[in-house]
This record gives C-alpha cells, sequence and structure tokens, in this order.
C-alpha cells in the first residue's frame, strides 16, 4: 500500500501567526487563499518587500507587540491594548513609559527570575539525585 501525500496547507491565519504578521494588514492574494509549506518557506527564507515591510513597521500582533513591549499578552490587555499596533504606536508607548507598561514590565521581570530560580532548583535536584544514583 502506497500513501499518497498531498501539498500540506494552511489557512492563512496559521500562515501569519507562524510568519509572525498581522493577518488583516496582509496583501489580499495571502488572506484569501491557502499557503502551503514550501509557501511559507519560501517567505521564511526570502520575504517578499511587503512581508520585509509588515514586519518592519506592522502593524504587528499582539504576541509582537508584547514582545517588543517586554510585557505578556495578558498585560497588555489589562493595559488596554486590544488592537495590532505600528511600530511607531509601539516605540511612543515606550517614549510615553505609562503606569500600565511600568508595572506590567516588573511583572515580567519577576516571572522570569522565579523561571530561572526554578529551573536552577530542578538541575540542583537532577544532579542531586545524579549523585545518589
Amino acid at each position: 500500500m502506497t500513501s499518497h501525500h498531498g501539498t500540506q496547507t494552511m489557512k492563512p491565519a496559521t500562515a501569519a501567526k507562524k510568519l509572525g504578521v498581522y493577518l488583516e494588514a496582509t496583501p489580499a492574494e495571502f488572506r484569501e487563499g491557502v499557503v502551503s509549506r514550501d509557501e511559507l518557506n519560501a517567505l521564511q527564507s526570502d520575504p517578499p518587500e511587503w512581508l520585509r515591510e509588515l514586519r518592519r513597521n506592522g502593524p504587528h500582533p499582539r504576541p509582537v507587540v508584547a514582545a517588543k513591549l517586554g510585557v505578556s499578552i495578558s498585560g497588555l490587555a489589562r493595559g488596554g491594548v486590544t488592537e495590532a499596533l505600528t511600530t511607531e504606536q509601539i516605540e511612543a508607548l515606550k517614549q510615553e513609559s505609562p503606569e500600565w507598561l511600568r508595572r506590567e514590565r516588573a511583572t515580567q521581570a519577576e516571572v522570569r527570575k522565579e523561571a530561572v530560580r526554578l529551573k536552577e532548583k530542578r538541575t540542583e535536584k537532577d544532579t542531586e539525585a545524579e549523585g545518589r544514583s
């Protein structure tokens, strides 16, 4: 029995997510079709001008906005940011440094410190367990 594998395709929303771009800002032909794995790989390895422009200036999807601001996606929502933002808008927010942004950045810093502490604790336990074996 032979298996025939068709070309793996994905919805434009999935491809946009993998590319790190805001779907509504992509060209109509991208939004209205399907994207094959080969097409996605080609877009990643040799991005066309529209993709380079979107990555550079946005509008950016919330995960990208959150990363650029150094906060979580939930932190964005708590700060009232629910829409995609351009790079210029993100930079303006950084300059303004509103209270919610400072608070969310501090929260993220604590979360990262705790993650490092837990990882070190696990490593320590693993080392101790190896020593007893």
